[in-house]
């Protein structure tokens, strides 16, 4: 069974996420992954960059597992800067479909102080429902 969108009758449409979803299969926790290369190297310090690298990230971890971006249906996001993430949105969801395409799955953000790494400026978990 594919993961389908939950979608609560009467309410308006969600933009850019789902309110919920549900699968059926083996489900596979990603951890949180920031936008660093795979030999942990920032090669950028823009927002957008190390957001869309996040992603590759918890992307060739869910193809590890044998998914694909359809697969995943939870991604909470940890960012620095509210203000950055907010005057970037445009940017942001073209980042966000040129990786993960038009899939949007359940999705959280949350602002903290700071993440381990004092370079990143993102770290993304997920949670994807495999066959």
């Amino acid at each position: 069974m594919p993961t389908v969108n939950v979608h609560p009758e009467g309410w308006k449409p969600a933009k850019g996420y789902a309110n919920g979803m549900i699968g059926e299969g083996r489900v596979l926790f990603v951890g949180g992954q920031i936008g660093w290369t795979a030999d942990q190297v920032f090669e950028t310090d823009d927002f957008i960059g190390q957001m869309s690298q996040a992603l590759e990230n918890i992307l060739a971890v869910v193809q590890e597992a044998g998914g694909s971006a359809s697969d995943i249906t939870r991604l909470t996001w940890y960012v620095t800067d509210k203000a950055e993430y907010v005057a970037h949105q445009r940017e942001v969801g073209a980042a966000y479909r040129a990786v993960m395409g038009y899939h949007f799955p359940a999705m959280t953000m949350v602002v903290v102080a700071g993440l381990v790494e004092d370079r990143a400026k993102i770290e993304i978990e997920a949670t994807a429902m495999l066959a």
